[in-house]
């Protein structure tokens, strides 16, 4: 019995070897193509076009095309415009759907920005330490707002929160002193620890009903 088997396993062992043998071949990745327009920089990646990087020489007003390449720019990349201090002006076009990690953090002179209602999420420290955004409109298509957020926007007075926001979370306005009321959406169930410390000019707020969750410090040093 044993020498009439011996042939089908060691059959079977060939087979399970060659198919461990194809499964170690190379994947072919993704090409990335990487180019410059205008002072910025970008990439295109599976026919995805994401601004990656400005030239800190950029002052004033800066609209970010829409194509790139006859390609529509659909997000803003991590520290893409990071500590452009000249920029006073932004306008991101409708074909963005997100603002990435630390996108705009530093950006000082920026006191307008146009966010289109494409954009589904703004990343973690998007726009924090923008010390001269006044005010700023979060489109209802966002979804979520990163943590920190707009920490350190100093001068920030008025922000409208959507429905579509669930959860505000951690430090996501801290030290936004020049804020001084806000309105908390029905959609939202969570306050982030931090969420709004240090607004040291906040004398109106409403939470409705809808939190359940609040973190700790949430208003500490208000």
């Amino acid at each position: 019995m044993r020498s009439a088997l011996c042939p089908f396993v060691l059959a079977s062992i060939a087979l399970l070897v060659g198919g461990c043998g194809s499964n170690d071949e190379a994947i072919d990745e993704i090409p990335v193509q990487k180019g410059s327009i205008g002072g910025l920089e970008y990439e295109i990646k599976d026919h995805i076009v994401t601004i990656t990087d400005c030239e800190p020489s950029i002052a004033g007003k800066l609209e970010i095309p829409t194509t790139i390449e006859t390609r529509p720019v659909n997000g803003i990349g991590q520290h893409a415009f990071e500590r452009c201090e000249l920029l006073t002006n932004i306008t991101i076009p409708s074909s963005v759907t997100s603002i990435e990690v630390s996108a705009f953090r530093g950006c000082r002179s920026l006191a307008s920005i146009t966010i289109p209602d494409s954009v589904t999420s703004i990343g973690d420290y998007a726009f924090a330490f923008c010390n001269s955004l006044t005010s700023i409109t979060i489109p209802e298509s966002v979804t979520r707002v990163g943590e920190a957020a707009f920490r350190d926007c100093r001068r920030l007075t008025s922000i409208t929160i959507p429905d579509s926001v669930t959860n505000i979370e951690n430090s996501t306005f801290y030290t936004c002193t020049s804020l001084t009321k806000i309105t908390i959406p029905d959609s939202v169930t969570s306050l982030g620890s931090g969420a709004f410390s240090s607004c040291t000019s906040l004398t109106s707020i409403t939470i409705p009903d809808s939190v359940t969750s609040l973190g700790s410090g949430a208003f500490s040093s208000c």
